[in-house]
C-alpha cells in the first residue's frame, strides 16, 4: 500500500503506518522458506516488502525518503471510527482523514482451547518474525532432534520440509484423511504424502495432540495424540490455522464471511474506512459473490486496488472493480506448485502424480456445470504456469 501511495504522488507527513512490530513491513511467506535454511538464510533486509513481488526492496529509508511515517512497536488497542481515533497499549493517540486496516491474521493457539501442557517451552508457532526467531533458536539448541509438526496444511508442509533440511526427525500429525484438505484432493496429497515419506518424514492421520509433557526445565518432551499413541519431542510447531484479526472494529463496521465488509474498492461501510488483506470479505467479480483470501498475492493487490481508489476519490475520478483470480502457491524440498481459480465441481487428475516419479509433473482440473474453474499444477514451468491461470 505505501509503495501504491508513494506512485500515486503521496506528500510528506500525509502517510503513516502503524505497527506492533519492531521491524519495517517484510514478506512474510519467507518466514516459512528461507529463513529457516541450515546454510545461506535469509535474514533481514533482504526480504523487506516489496521483494517477493519483484518491486523495489523498501528499506525503513525509503519510508524516510518518501515522507512516510514509520511508527513501529506500537500496537493498537482500541479503535473509535465515529471520532476517527485510535489508541495504542502505550495510551497515544492518533487521529486520521482515512484509515487503512491492514491487521491480517492471528494463529489459532492450541493453549486456546486448553490443552494439557499446551504452554510448555518449544511448542511453537508461525505469524512472524519473533516467532521465526524463537523457532530458529530452538532449532540450535535442540540440534538433530525429534520435531513434531501439528497440523497438514501450508504450515505443517512447509515447515516439515525446513526441520528435515535442518536434520531433524520429523513426525506430522493431523486430523484429516489427507495433508492440505482445504485445496488437495486424495489424488494430490497422495504426491505429496509419498514424496514426503520419502524424504524421511512420518505421517500421523486422523488423530490430534491431546496433551504434552516438559522435562524437568519446561521444555516439551514428549506429544501424546488423542489414539492413544505417545511420541518423543524436543520441538513441537503448530500450525492448525489462523483468525482475521478485527476485533478492534467489531460492532462499527459490517462483517461478512468472518471479515471485515468492504465495496469492489475496499472500502467497509464505514466512509474513509477501508480493509485489505486477510480481513477482507470483497466481492469476487469472476465467481458473484463475496469471498475472503488468505494469500499474500491478494494482500499485495488488495492493497493497490484500495491506494488506488483512494487517490481516485480525492481526484473525483474512478477505478476499475477489483476482478480477481484466486492464486496460491508453495515451495518445498525441490517441488513446488500453483493453482488458480476455485477447487469445486469434480476433480481431473492429469499427469503422473507417482511420488517416486525422477521429475514430478502432474496436475488436476476442477470442473463444475461443464466449466473449468480451477487448475492446479505441479513442476510447472513458468509458461505453463501462466498457462493454467489463462484456462482458469
Amino acid at each position: 500500500a505505501a509503495r501504491e501511495f508513494a506512485k500515486q504522488g503521496v506528500q510528506p507527513g500525509e502517510l503513516a503506518i502503524i505497527s506492533k512490530e519492531s521491524v519495517a513491513p517484510y514478506e512474510r511467506p519467507a518466514l516459512s522458506k528461507g529463513y529457516l535454511f541450515p546454510q545461506n538464510a535469509a535474514r533481514l533486509p533482504g526480504f523487506h516488502t516489496c521483494v517477493g513481488s519483484g518491486g523495489e526492496k523498501l528499506l525503513p529509508e525509503w519510508y524516510t525518503e518518501k515522507g512516510i511515517e514509520l511508527i513501529l512497536s506500537t500496537e493498537i488497542v482500541k479503535a473509535d471510527l465515529a471520532s476517527k481515533t485510535l489508541t495504542s497499549a502505550a495510551g497515544a493517540t492518533f487521529t486520521y482523514e482515512t484509515l487503512l486496516i491492514a491487521t491480517g491474521s492471528s494463529t489459532i493457539k492450541l493453549t486456546d482451547f486448553g490443552v494439557q501442557g499446551a504452554e510448555a517451552n518449544n511448542i511453537l508457532y508461525l505469524r512472524d518474525i519473533n516467532d521465526a526467531d524463537k523457532l530458529v533458536a530452538a532449532m540450535q539448541a535442540k540440534k538433530d532432534g525429534k520435531a513434531v509438526v501439528v497440523g497438514g496444511g501450508y504450515i505443517g508442509l512447509e515447515l516439515s520440509a525446513a526441520l528435515k533440511l535442518n536434520n531433524f526427525d520429523v513426525t506430522m500429525v493431523y486430523p484429516e484423511p489427507w495433508c492440505m484438505p482445504r485445496l488437495f484432493t486424495a489424488g494430490i496429497a497422495h504426491f505429496y504424502e509419498g514424496y514426503y515419506a520419502s524424504k524421511g518424514i512420518t505421517i500421523v492421520k486422523g488423530t490430534v495432540a491431546s496433551g504434552f509433557d516438559a522435562d524437568a526445565n519446561g521444555d516439551v518432551a514428549v506429544v501424546k495424540l488423542k489414539d492413544g499413541r505417545v511420541l518423543d519431542a524436543n520441538i513441537v510447531i503448530v500450525g492448525v490455522g489462523g483468525r482475521p484479526l478485527t476485533g478492534l472494529f467489531k460492532g462499527q463496521v459490517d462483517e461478512e464471511k468472518g471479515g471485515l465488509k468492504t465495496d469492489t474498492f475496499f472500502e467497509t461501510s464505514v466512509a474513509g474506512v477501508y480493509a485489505i488483506g486477510d480481513v477482507a470479505s470483497f466481492p469476487m467479480k469472476l465467481y458473484n459473490e463475496p469471498r475472503r483470501v488468505e494469500h499474500v498475492d491478494h494482500a499485495r493487490k488488495s492493497a493497490e486496488q484500495a491506494v488506488k481508489a483512494i487517490k481516485a476519490k480525492e481526484s473525483g475520478e474512478t477505478v476499475a472493480e477489483y476482478d480477481y483470480l484466486p492464486y496460491f502457491y508453495s515451495r518445498s524440498f525441490d517441488i513446488a506448485w500453483q493453482f488458480y481459480g476455485d477447487n469445486v465441481g469434480e476433480s481431473v487428475l492429469f499427469g503422473d502424480n507417482d511420488p517416486a516419479a525422477a521429475k514430478a509433473k502432474f496436475g488436476t482440473y476442477w470442473v463444475k456445470d461443464g466449466k473449468v474453474v480451477g487448475v492446479f499444477l505441479e513442476g510447472g514451468s513458468a509458461d505453463e504456469n501462466q498457462a493454467i491461470a489463462k484456462v482458469a
